[in-house]
């Protein structure tokens, strides 16, 4: 015979709650207690600042600047276009990734620079970039 009580029977719960703050609690001072243990142990140097110093070689590149009139100049010297591509070529024989530079004024066309542009692929140079200045070093 089954007698039963007249208080009510509790079911056990285990609860996940306090479970996940004292996770958490863990994690956090774990990562401080790591963070604490790591000593940089370093020596103090003084130095020495850099200076301007300028160099004597010219790299080996050519910058051309092309007008508003769509005129080149290459290193800031007039040049026509068939001297540019025979100067173009010859570079080319002795240093095969000769890299060019091509760079407007203000006022130069998109239409010029494109057809230097072309010109410059045309005469065999595989290295071609635009220069681009920004509005406070270009005043």
């Amino acid at each position: 015979m089954k007698i039963l009580s007249p208080l009510p029977k509790k079911q056990g719960r285990l609860e996940i709650i306090p479970l996940i703050d004292i996770m958490f609690f863990l994690l956090a001072a774990f990562m401080m207690v790591s963070l604490q243990m790591q000593h940089l142990l370093s020596l103090k140097a003084n130095l020495p600042t850099a200076t301007l110093a300028l160099t004597t070689a010219k790299p080996d590149l050519a910058l051309l600047t092309v007008d508003r009139f769509g005129q080149v100049a290459l290193d800031s010297r007039p040049i026509q276009f068939p001297e540019l591509r025979d100067r173009l070529r010859t570079e080319l024989a002795g240093h095969p990734d000769y890299p060019v530079y091509i760079q407007g004024e203000k006022e130069t066309t998109h239409g010029s620079i494109i057809y230097v542009l072309d010109f410059v692929r045309r005469a065999g140079v595989r290295k071609v970039a635009l220069a681009v200045t920004t509005v406070e070093s270009a005043q």
